[in-house]
């Protein structure tokens, strides 16, 4: 059934290149896999959309700023050390 001690008589050299031939061909599946169907970044999804809002006229620049900028908290409020909300 098998010629030899190496199965179909390839030889080591064989089935190295056999690997290296495999590992390489997986590698370029997975590397145009991942070039067809990227991963998104979220917050870059909803920059884009509140920019196009912007360009649309949706929204007018003051809200786009409002809305662009972090929230910053107000002068003299203080943080609640309780972190659940139920009793």
């Amino acid at each position: 059934m098998f010629a030899g001690g190496y199965c179909a008589g390839m030889g080591l050299g064989g089935w190295l290149l056999m690997i290296g031939f495999w590992a390489s061909f997986v590698g370029l599946v997975v590397w145009a896999i991942t070039r067809l169907f990227p991963s998104r970044d979220r917050r870059g999804d909803a920059e884009h959309a509140l920019d196009r809002r912007l360009a649309s006229g949706e929204i007018d620049p003051q809200t786009y700023r409002q809305v662009r900028e972090p929230p910053t908290p107000m002068p003299g409020a203080r943080r609640s050390r309780r972190t659940s909300v139920l009793r």
